[in-house]
């Protein structure tokens, strides 16, 4: 199973004019079939608090700062910042993920399948129960 990872995107364009950043075909590990962002979240919460049985995600901070929590089916507990556009977080399944917001952070998914709630697992405890066999 691969791990949680960065994935960097080009961009084209100036300072001056902008940047217009590019995330297509072959650079997306899955492909897309869902799009959402997430934004005014009280710096003072925590979101995420849950994992998926199939669902493979791409997160990026498209705006301000985000910092994820990531904890793979082996117990390893990985932490990343995403403050770049041009940056993105893939999700593996099966990994629980905590997610803190900067001021004014909005984050952007796109997901390899549709909204199903019977993917998620919300629950600590069930999760480490899963991946421990």
């Amino acid at each position: 199973m691969p791990l949680p990872h960065l994935l960097d995107f080009p961009a084209t364009g100036s300072d001056a004019l902008g940047h217009l950043i590019i995330a297509e075909g072959g650079q997306l590990p899955f492909p897309v079939k869902r799009v959402y962002w997430t934004a005014d979240v009280p710096t003072t919460k925590v979101a995420g608090n849950h994992a998926h049985h199939a669902l493979e995600q791409l997160i990026v901070a498209v705006h301000g700062t985000i910092e994820l929590l990531v904890e793979t089916p082996d117990r390893q507990r990985h932490t990343f910042r995403l403050d770049q556009p041009t940056q993105g977080l893939y999700v593996p399944p099966l990994c629980w993920r905590e997610i803190r917001f900067g001021p004014g952070a909005v984050l952007m998914c796109l997901a390899s399948i549709e909204y199903d709630e019977a993917d998620y697992i919300r629950d600590y405890g069930q999760f480490a129960r899963l991946v421990s066999g």
